[in-house]
């Protein structure tokens, strides 16, 4: 080899070397990201939104593989206090922000109904909203004062600080203390596995997880409420009218992790935005109505 050829291989070697970074690492594999996801998320707070973020959590830790989504139960007033006192980085909550929680960041992902659940063997198809405000308060306690079949009423409501039971209380003008319940429940898989298990039981829960429930074969049914069928379709079409947003919480306007996981569930942090096309289906998937719908 010539003193020439010497010198043009050394040179084309140094290029080469010089591209590769340290002879053999490309450029992507010898820097690390500065713009990759990383930590740990919680999430706390209502068992109607614990589903829905459930899910899309697992599609943003598989797009993201370095950060983790911890989502957990308890009560929409669990997401607000969790919240507040710093324990949840996001809350959950099946409403939207009350007046004096308006020092809070809120940021719908969905919407969802509250539909009344019998069992599917009970002949009862419809009860006015008289019929369940007596129901509830114990005036009316045999089946058969509402067309059913001679048997006890066994009412089940929802525990303190769930926004099912408050949006419940004011659709029907109810005040807590005049329910007369045989059962108390928290979330709204043991509402309707209640409800599943007794033949004479009433509930009331997500209108979206009933419909979910239903599909998989447990045995309970939807009762219309106003007069207006409980389903999926009716709270889209803004005509069923005990509905509500799921909503995502933060203390303050969020940043960084809290703000790319929100941005993921509901598309942007924008006051109407159109629903993620990331998890639409997800949504859809879980019978709530996205966003844009």
């Amino acid at each position: 080899m010539t003193n020439k050829q010497r010198i043009t291989t050394i040179s084309l070697s140094l290029a080469a070397c010089f591209w590769l970074q340290s002879c053999g690492k490309p450029p992507q594999a010898a820097t690390t990201s500065t713009d990759a996801l990383q930590g740990k998320l919680v999430l706390t707070g209502s068992s109607t939104v614990a589903p829905l973020a459930s899910e899309i959590g697992k599609r943003f830790e598989s797009e993201n593989p370095e950060v983790r989504v911890d989502v957990q139960t308890g009560g929409s007033s669990r997401g607000i206090a969790d919240v507040r006192q710093g324990v949840a980085d996001i809350g959950m909550v099946s409403r939207d922000l009350k007046q004096e929680e308006q020092d809070l960041q809120g940021f719908a992902i969905a919407r969802d109904g509250i539909g009344v659940i019998l069992h599917q063997d009970n002949s009862v198809k419809s009860l006015k909203d008289q019929q369940i405000v007596d129901i509830y308060q114990g005036k009316i306690d045999n089946w058969q004062e509402v067309g059913g079949k001679d048997a006890p009423i066994t009412v089940v409501n929802k525990a303190e600080g769930r926004s099912t039971l408050e949006l419940f209380l004011k659709y029907f003008q109810l005040k807590n203390r005049e329910i007369q319940a045989a059962v108390v429940i928290g979330d709204n898989e043991q509402g309707i596995k209640t409800v599943a298990g007794n033949p004479h039981a009433i509930g009331y829960v997500s209108i979206g997880t009933a419909e979910y429930s239903m599909s998989q074969g447990v045995p309970i049914k939807l009762l219309p409420v106003g007069g207006v069928a409980a389903t999926t379709e009716n709270v889209q079409n803004g005509t069923f009218p005990l509905s509500r947003s799921l909503t995502l919480v933060t203390k303050n306007q969020p940043e960084g992790l809290d703000q790319k996981f929100i941005e993921f569930a509901r598309g942007s942090l924008l006051e109407s935005p159109q629903a993620s096309p990331e998890v639409q289906d997800i949504v859809k998937e879980q019978n709530f109505v996205p966003l844009s719908e």
